[in-house]
């Protein structure tokens, strides 16, 4: 099992200033040392206010690309789309916002394909993942389903894949497109953003579980062999 640091805030707006700063310093690395940055970021409500600050940086934008972990199959600009709410914050920074899910597809393995094809096209491997977590323990969006030992255990070459969950969420019943376990656990820095105390207790469990665990979360950490950042507030 990889180390976990647990990192806790008193509020949303420490927790958010703790992890934007945590992030520019890993793209300040990746510049320093390849001139280039390239990063995932969580969607979900949760990291939004810590990319409000991070855009705030002065950081040569330019040479950052900045792709969703995870993408709902809807098109462009849908209010759905992650990688929509991304481009609304770093694209006027100048930042390369690169979607993983170019078109909404009909056919959700068609869409896999197609992103891993955009992934194997990036600097690999990632130079910094940001990770959320449902209530549920799904990350990304590795969630049960029939796609879940594929996302879990594909070839460790497939960087992205398209996935059904089963059951639908309902606040947003779509097929999506992930990041493997594989791309995920591959990255030179990997952070784990959540807040309240049962998404506490159920990362808690995920860990202490490890490669058994009942939950996405667990089963993707017990992957991981780089130290891992938890940062939490209430």
């Amino acid at each position: 099992m990889t180390e976990i640091e647990w990192w806790e805030y008193d509020d949303a707006g420490e927790l958010a200033n703790a992890v934007a700063g945590d992030i520019q310093f890993v793209i300040e690395s990746a510049l320093d040392a390849r001139g280039s940055a390239v990063i995932a970021l969580a969607g979900g409500k949760t990291p939004f206010a810590a990319y409000e600050k991070l855009a705030q940086a002065k950081l040569d934008w330019k040479k950052v690309t900045i792709i969703p972990g995870d993408e709902r199959i809807v098109k462009l600009g849908d209010p759905l789309s992650n990688v929509t709410a991304l481009a609304k914050i770093f694209l006027p920074k100048g930042a390369r916002v690169k979607p993983i899910v170019p078109e909404a597809m009909s056919d959700y393995k068609a869409a896999g394909r197609s992103a891993d094809a955009l992934m194997q096209d990036l600097h690999w491997p990632l130079d910094f993942c940001l990770l959320g977590m449902g209530g549920d323990g799904h990350t990304a969006s590795i969630f049960p389903g029939p796609d879940y030992d594929e996302a879990l255990s594909g070839p460790k070459e497939r960087r992205a894949l398209g996935v059904m969950p089963d059951p639908l969420p309902p606040e947003a019943p779509l097929a999506r497109v992930t990041l493997s376990a594989a791309a995920i656990a591959s990255s030179k820095a990997l952070m784990i953003m959540i807040t309240g105390d049962a998404k506490k207790k159920v990362l808690e469990q995920a860990i202490e579980q490890g490669p058994s665990s009942s939950y996405p979360i667990g089963r993707v950490l017990a992957e991981v062999e780089l130290p891992v950042d938890v940062h939490w507030a209430p």
